[in-house]
């Protein structure tokens, strides 16, 4: 449930408005009038609240919702109770993505940690006489700006957070406490949560019987616009060319991204995945979480790769794989189906030659 302490009660929004937001369609036109205020799950919502249905396991949960609306797909609004007001869409859960940005725009747009009025400097923040920061930037308590660094307008910097010298960071972004940003170009509209280290060495070392001589790492990283990066993921700067990351790509909370690694355009990243040097990952991949890829790979654009696979080999264009060594989703789930069953067999015998020997 929203907090009214952090996110303000929006004002009473009718259903032909909230309709027409979506594009969707209002089943009952006579009840355009009828007014939401929030929003909430439907196995939680009550009078006032917008709801939505996007997975058929919540079935159950619809069926006996109190909310005053929901968002559902054309082929569930048979399942809408009476009491509630359906409103048919292709996409509920993109649907209900549009709503929640009209009615609490203070969620869509992030504020640093400090709060308060965006744009302006704090006393407090250290900010290098060289450095360029645009009317309309904030920079929060105790944030570190180095020399002849730029933030364009609209951009929040958060407490505690550190710009290294020469960093670019473009206009409308978001970068949360406690990050840190070295040796990096940063688009427009990237948001970048707390804990984040981008631009710091990559693991780069001619390994040796003498020892492991260090390899100096003088590439960068270049984020492109409408980029979005979860809390303490860690992207490296490339040692000799840059690490690059796509527009539109979203990368979730503690994901590594080694040095020289390019990751295409709107790509999706999940938790704990790890993508070793110079690896490629073409536009709109998708890793599942926990996700191991080996260095020097190309993955496909297009390509699914499921949750926990060990990536050996290149992936094809629009290939869905799975498993360690990672292979087709098909072959992998014949293979742990084959397991299944010869373990049950195995567990059968087991069982009879016990029997046998008891009798």
């Amino acid at each position: 449930m929203s907090d009214p302490r952090f996110f303000a009660v929006p004002r009473p929004v009718a259903l032909e408005e909230i309709a027409a937001w979506c594009g969707g369609r209002l089943v009952d036109p006579a009840l355009g009038y009828v007014t939401v205020t929030g929003v909430a799950p439907l196995d939680t919502a009550g009078s006032g609240d917008l709801a939505f249905l996007d997975n058929q396991k919540y079935l159950g949960q619809l069926a006996a919702t109190h909310a005053t609306a929901c968002l559902v797909h054309p082929r569930f609004v048979g399942r809408v109770p009476r009491e509630v007001a359906a409103i048919e869409t292709a996409e509920p859960y993109r649907a209900f993505a549009t709503v929640l940005a009209r009615l609490f725009p203070a969620a869509f747009r992030l504020e640093g940690p400090y709060g308060g009025e965006p744009g302006g400097i704090s006393a407090e923040a250290r900010v290098h006489p060289s450095a360029r920061i645009e009317p309309g930037a904030t920079i929060e308590p105790g944030a570190v700006i180095g020399a002849r660094a730029e933030i364009g307008t609209g951009t929040v910097i958060g407490a505690n957070t550190v710009i290294g010298h020469d960093v670019r960071i473009g206009r409308n972004g978001h970068v949360g406490a406690n990050a840190t940003i070295i040796h990096a170009l940063i688009g427009n509209r990237v948001v970048i949560h707390g804990g984040v280290r981008i631009g710091q060495d990559g693991f780069g070392f001619a390994m040796g019987p003498r020892g492991h001589q260090k390899v100096p790492q003088i590439g960068r990283v270049v984020v492109q616009d409408d980029v979005e990066i979860g809390a303490n993921t860690t992207i490296d700067r490339g040692a000799n060319r840059d690490t690059i990351i796509g527009e539109g790509t979203k990368i979730d909370n503690l994901v590594q991204i080694a040095h020289n690694v390019v990751v295409g355009r709107h790509c999706v990243i999940v938790s704990q995945v790890g993508v070793s040097g110079s690896t490629t990952l073409e536009d709109f991949v998708v890793l599942a979480g926990q996700v191991g890829i080996a260095g020097h790979l190309r993955i496909g654009a297009g390509a699914q790769v499921g949750a926990q696979a060990g990536v050996m080999r290149d992936v094809a264009p629009r290939a869905r794989v799975g498993g360690s060594p990672a292979r087709s989703i098909a072959l992998w789930a014949r293979e742990i189906a084959t397991l299944k069953r010869l373990a049950e067999r195995s567990g059968k015998a087991a069982a009879g030659g016990q029997e046998q020997e008891e009798g």
